[in-house]
């Protein structure tokens, strides 16, 4: 099967082959026959499978044919979880249609809104955007979604994950009732298939592999490792194979910072990318990495959410994922399009419930290996993973009445001179969290 046979116009099949592609992948085979029929789609595929690339080609060929001849209203939109995510997507979209009069463009948080308020005004055919910003510059009156004709839901499942469900509704509340629905998952989770109810129209659902399955070419190791020793073995693992590029995963931003710190000490080329680092820099250390100009890009699972490493040939997990599906996520990055590539995990006695449910999602038992001298000796007891806990959250321990019986004093009441204070709020004692906008 050729690209022109699926469709696509001259423009289009050009631009493809510049980019050195001759053959569909399954994923393109499957779903933009349907796209370029005007259907809804429900596409599952995992990363590393020109999923971006299946559904970008036929809207901006629907798009070509279709375009206003005297202004341009906004007629597609991607929405995509992460700014890393938001900027390679529209990078696709600018390759793609640099043969075309397309204009296209890219929000997201993390930088100022000016120019981005700038670029709508002069008008876009489509846009790439992640939820929160896209919601701000709707209330500023920046842009408007009355004539979108294409909605495009890309790394939905991680939407969800992240809480964007609520931003997601009120977005297309604001769009025309008569549009065509695009909706890309790595996984048809339950949540993703409610979620799909509500937004698709009839869809078209099209799967190219099993769920939760990771790229065949992928080969796992796990080494168990004692937790306080993790950083002095993976330095060693790195300088002893004389690696170039591996991605790191941690689980919290404070451990890749502190992860980084440690490497660079011990003289070897690091960034960190996280949340909490500003875009500058988290776009700065992606470059850097892909460059080859540092050896390792340590991450927390939501900022490496859509990268794009061409033949990455290592994912170190330095601390397991909590979440199973989420080690799926992580070593997605390696052995992409047909590549080999190379998934070690360092897991600790108290990883080893972690350890259970990834082999559980994976259906298969991961290679485990004891280096000597780094064997685990911490007794830590192990932490369960998230689909064990689920059902316990927020169930409070019953009141124990020991404190007499051990001489404790009960405590007393909070004593308030004057006015007792009250909260006005509406969100009480403490106040709702903060959501975070990407």
């Amino acid at each position: 099967m050729t690209f022109k046979s699926l469709g696509l116009s001259e423009p289009f099949l050009k631009a493809v082959a510049e980019k050195g592609y001759t053959t569909p992948s399954p994923i393109q085979q499957k779903a933009i026959p349907h796209i370029l029929e005007g259907k809804d789609v429900l596409a599952s595929a995992q990363t590393g499978t020109g999923k971006t690339a299946g559904f970008t080609l036929p809207v901006l060929q629907y798009l070509t044919n279709t375009k206003h001849p005297k202004y341009r209203p906004l007629r597609a939109l991607v929405l995509t979880p992460t700014r890393e995510l938001a900027a390679q997507v529209y990078e696709n979209i600018r390759e793609y249609s640099k043969y075309v009069n397309i204009k296209s463009t890219v929000v997201f948080g993390g930088v100022k809104a000016a120019a981005q308020i700038k670029t709508l005004k002069q008008g876009v055919d489509i846009l790439v955007a992640t939820p929160g910003r896209l919601l701000d510059l709707h209330d500023q009156k920046a842009v408007s979604f009355k004539r979108i004709d294409v909605l495009i839901l890309d790394e939905a499942d991680r939407m969800l994950d992240m809480g964007f469900v609520r931003d997601i509704n009120k977005i297309i509340s604001y769009m025309p009732t008569k549009r065509q629905n695009l909706l890309f998952s790595a996984t048809f989770s339950k949540d993703i298939k409610k979620l799909a109810n509500g937004i698709l129209n009839n869809p078209v659902a099209v799967e190219t592999a099993p769920q939760n399955s990771t790229a065949k070419k992928v080969t796992h190791k796990v080494y168990k490792v004692d937790k306080k020793r993790k950083t002095e073995f993976t330095i060693q693992l790195i300088k002893d194979n004389h690696w170039s590029q591996v991605l790191v995963f941690t689980r919290t931003k404070h451990g890749a910072n502190k992860l980084t710190e440690k490497l660079i000490k011990a003289n070897i080329s690091a960034a960190a990318i996280h949340g909490n680092k500003s875009q500058g820099a988290r776009t700065k250390a992606l470059k850097n990495f892909k460059d080859n100009t540092i050896k390792i890009l340590v991450a927390t699972d939501i900022a490496a959410r859509g990268l794009d490493i061409p033949l990455l040939p290592h994912v170190i997990n330095y601390e397991l994922p909590n979440i199973p599906e989420d080690y799926v996520h992580r070593i997605g990055r390696t052995g992409r399009a047909g590549a080999a590539g190379e998934a070690i995990s360092l897991v600790c006695s108290e990883e080893t419930e972690y350890q259970k449910e990834i082999e559980k999602v994976l259906n298969e038992k991961l290679k485990t290996s004891i280096i000597e001298g780094f064997e685990p000796q911490d007794t830590a007891p192990p932490k369960r993973a998230a689909s064990q806990s689920k059902g316990s959250f927020g169930k409070k321990k019953k009141a124990s009445n020991s404190n007499s019986s051990q001489g404790n004093k009960p405590k007393r009441k909070p004593h308030f001179k004057g006015k007792k204070p009250t909260n006005t709020s509406g969100l009480g004692r403490t106040g709702a969290p903060k959501k975070k906008r990407y």
